[in-house]
């Protein structure tokens, strides 16, 4: 049960759930009617759980130093000492080979080279530009709206305009989310040496206009989908009224600058992105 859990710590899995569920809402939306098979859902989500627990046993492994500074990252396996950092590798090798395997194999070249730019990406420029720069933000949410793009592709056999949405939709969802993170923890992220609001003063009025700005372009990114005629008009409703109440708890952000409403904006925001991109799959037009 330890191995179990220091695994589970390893790849990070309640993080990892909402990344596998948004790739298998993708191949919802991407899946042709009547085309739909549970035996590929299961084996996209398999693969894209060993893959993206891949990429966070590597950001692990990199950044063991910072998160022994931190308090919310002190017990995971490499800081506690409860997994050695050779097992660690070994582990994040054969899940990131296993999942690309799985996914190429499964679903073609597309999504398998999808899942590989995916831990490139996160693995090579993120983790490293995060001691560096607030861009990183930037960067890390490229790789983190390939999981509904992924899924899409898996279904659909080849990129497409909805595809491209799907990855609109959590590229952009990525900067409010990930700022409220950063805004309730920015204490625990300095003394690891990370600034990652997009201000350099930190929590301050230009940090949470950013915020507001974000979730506005959200609010406008979740009608696309609708706009285009891929979605129907309940899916959008449901969007815009979800987007609306991100945007109300970020403006109340930008007012009080409070570490309660910025959690507000956090918990409004996991509620958001599988609301509405389940929405996209029972409405497709």
């Amino acid at each position: 049960m330890a191995k179990l859990k220091d695994l589970a710590l390893l790849f990070k899995l309640r993080v990892t759930f909402l990344v596998v569920l948004s790739a298998m809402l993708g191949y919802g939306v991407g899946v042709p009617t009547g085309a739909f098979s549970v035996v590929d859902l299961l084996v996209l989500g398999l693969g894209g759980l060993l893959v993206t627990g891949s990429s966070t046993a590597f950001n692990e492994v990199i950044e063991v130093e910072q998160d022994s500074r931190m308090a919310r990252t002190k017990e995971r396996p490499l800081v506690s000492g409860t997994m050695g950092m050779a097992e660690a590798i070994t582990i994040a090798v054969v899940a990131g080979a296993a999942g690309t395997f799985l996914l190429w194999s499964t679903f073609g070249q597309l999504t398998g080279i999808l899942s590989l730019l995916s831990l490139f990406i996160y693995v090579a420029l993120y983790t490293p530009l995060k001691r560096l720069s607030p861009w990183a933000t930037f960067v890390g949410a490229i790789p983190g709206a390939f999981p509904p793009l992924l899924g899409y592709v898996a279904a659909a056999g080849s990129f497409g305009l909805a595809g491209g949405l799907l990855f609109a939709v959590q590229f952009v969802w990525q900067f409010p989310h990930f700022w409220a993170v950063t805004w309730a923890l920015h204490d625990d992220y300095a003394k690891a040496g990370y600034h990652l609001l997009p201000s350099q003063g930190g929590r301050d009025r230009y940090s949470a206009f950013l915020v507001a700005l974000y979730t506005f372009c959200l609010l406008v990114t979740g009608l696309l989908p609708w706009a285009f005629g891929i979605t129907g008009h309940w899916s959008a409703l449901l969007a815009l009224v979800l987007g609306l109440v991100m945007l109300f708890h970020a403006l109340r952000l930008m007012r009080t600058l409070a570490l309660a409403d910025a959690r507000r904006l956090l918990f409004a925001g996991f509620f958001y992105l599988p609301m509405v991109l389940l929405s996209y799959v029972l409405d497709k037009q």
